[in-house]
């Protein structure tokens, strides 16, 4: 059965007018708006990106992103410690995140805590390209400059905490929230080029939101020298990051569905080479069809199907690695040989190569899909009323690792 893909009707999303900001964001603010007044440094400090659209969309954040107009996040980081220090405050450690142009990562961000929460810092974009290069210099650039570099129209929104405003520069991106669109600012294409992984990033947001990218986003998204881009450009931990957030949140199926339609699956999910058995045609069909399956009987079963009691964390990571499980199921039984011509599962190779995901999670999707081939035992065991101590062995096997409590609860269903 092939997935069906993700709705793509417009949609009417209600957003607010105005942000609310808690005591703790408001205390924040304050407090950079007195180092800027301190040391007359004449910034203007905008909160940027996802924080701006949560709060629009009536969410919590505490993803805050501050971008200055005057300076770099490192230097501002410096001049809030140095105000701390005046007024008898420890100084925090500042963390920077250097630029790395061949990642596509073209500007450094500063890091630090304050009032508990963490905070980056970076200065405003602006690009200039040098003839025949494609790695740009950026520099300091105004807010508008910016916000046309921006991802998305929708990550493109700023809060002015000077004036206290909300600000639109890219003139679409309140209206394109609203609309329930995902759209560039620029030409798709090249927003795409300058950092392929956006490609991913507008994946993950219309799944989230169940928002529609729009067909100029998608033809750009199929191109095949972004494809190319992505594949060669963009570290396989960047790549596995955003697919590990997709699997994550609310709509993974929808998430699947996008990387199949716009035949991104294998530039993602890379295979090892000279696997055993081939890798059938439209593998990526099958793979996002069982995710479906598996979405569609979980939610029918309830989320009681997650272990971890009334552990959440614990239920959301049992439920990532579902989804896993799920999306590799048709490869379950497709190995390859590594380098020392031992016989790996595909799906781990996938998991901890590909995707680069912890090497537990890879472990545990192999154990998941042979645990998997135990059921129909298990279920045949079960129907003809045989022995309690053989269905006790098979449950107790390495593979399953059931909690006791759920054995005794599957031995006393039986009697």
């Amino acid at each position: 059965m092939e997935a069906d893909p993700p709705p793509q009707q417009q949609r009417c999303v209600e957003v607010r007018e105005s942000l609310e900001l808690t005591e703790k964001e408001g205390r924040i603010f304050r407090r950079l708006l007195d180092v800027v007044r301190h040391f007359v440094l004449g910034t203007q400090l905008r909160v940027a990106g996802g924080w701006v659209r949560d709060k629009l969309l009536g969410k919590d954040s505490t993803d805050i992103d501050i971008a200055l107009d005057n300076m770099t996040g490192q230097n501002f980081c410096e001049k809030v410690n140095e105000y701390s220090e005046l007024m008898g405050e420890e100084q925090k450690g500042i963390g920077v995140i250097q630029c790395n142009p061949d990642q596509s990562k073209h500007l450094e961000t500063a890091r630090m805590l304050i009032f508990d929460v963490w905070i980056d810092f970076v200065n405003l974009r602006s690009e200039k390209y040098a003839e025949n290069s494609r790695i740009p210099t950026v520099e300091i650039g105004s807010a508008k400059e910016d916000a046309f570099r921006r991802d998305l129209t929708i990550n493109s929104l700023f809060f002015n905490i000077n004036t206290n405003s909300l600000e639109d520069l890219t003139g679409r991106g309140l209206e394109d929230l609203k609309k329930g669109l995902i759209v560039t600012p620029l030409p798709a294409k090249a927003t795409f080029l300058d950092d392929p992984l956006r490609v991913l990033r507008a994946i993950r947001f219309a799944a989230r939101f169940n928002f529609t990218l729009t067909e100029d986003l998608k033809e750009a998204a199929s191109d095949e020298m972004v494809k190319s881009e992505l594949g060669s450009k963009i570290s396989k931990e960047r790549i596995g990051h955003e697919v590990d957030l997709m699997m994550s949140d609310k709509h993974p199926v929808n998430a699947m569905c996008y990387v199949r339609d716009l035949g991104l699956f294998y530039v993602v999910f890379a295979f090892p080479a000279k696997p055993d058995p081939p890798v059938p045609d439209k593998c990526d069909w099958f793979c996002a069809s069982h995710i479906e399956v598996a979405w569609n009987l979980a939610h029918l079963i309830g989320c009681s199907v997650f272990s971890g009691g009334s552990d959440s964390k614990l239920q959301d990571e049992h439920r990532r690695l579902c989804w896993y499980s799920a999306l590799f199921t048709p490869v379950r039984n497709t190995v390859y040989l590594d380098k020392k011509s031992k016989k790996v599962h595909v799906a781990n190779y996938i998991i901890r190569d590909s995707l680069r995901l912890k090497v537990s999670d890879a472990d545990m999707v192999v154990n998941i899909h042979a645990a998997s081939e135990k059921f129909p035992e298990i279920i045949s065991l079960m129907e003809s009323n045989e022995n309690l101590a053989t269905v006790k062995e098979i449950l107790d096997d390495e593979y399953l690792k059931i909690p006791t409590e759920l054995v005794n609860r599957v031995l006393a269903g039986q009697r």
